[in-house]
């Protein structure tokens, strides 16, 4: 093995997330509450990448994300990969796509919308994934993806 390579020991078993713009690593680990993980998770973070300069990444070892996970996960890094690895082998690439619906996932940031003042889940609709434009279901209120509290 060359001094220039980087050794993070792989999983037998788990998720591998990779290419998390380095400045919403910890974001993710708070966003998936790995800090309460009993399972083995390595994070690695200000790893150098052609793609987006700076990244992170972390692995879980005999973690495999729902959808709603995957969903949450798209709010906070769209693009970024999941790696499903079983016997040390990837057995799936996925790279994270936002949804065209988000249910339960951001709050409504209008204070006067019915999803803030009765006891419902919130339903967004994402206008424009490229600009990151979602818009309530209920108030029709539109706002920035980067920009939302989450639920």
């Amino acid at each position: 093995m060359g001094k220039k390579e980087l050794l993070v020991s792989a999983i037998e078993n788990g998720t591998v997330i990779d290419h998390i713009p380095a400045e919403k690593t910890f974001q993710v680990v708070n966003l998936l509450n790995l800090q309460n993980a009993q399972e083995p998770v390595t994070i690695g973070f200000n790893l150098p990448s052609k793609q987006v300069g700076k990244k992170g990444i972390i692995k879980i070892s005999n973690k495999f994300f729902t959808d709603e996970e995957i969903n949450r996960l798209s709010v906070v890094a769209p693009k970024i990969v999941l790696n499903i690895i079983k016997n040390y082998e990837v057995v799936e690439k996925k790279t994270v796509e936002t949804p065209d619906e988000l249910r339960g996932i951001v709050k409504c940031n209008n204070p006067k919308c019915i999803t803030n003042n009765e006891p419902m889940q919130t339903v967004f609709n994402v206008v424009d994934k490229a600009q990151g434009i979602l818009k309530c279901r209920y108030c029709d209120k539109e706002q920035q993806i980067d920009k939302v509290d989450l639920c």
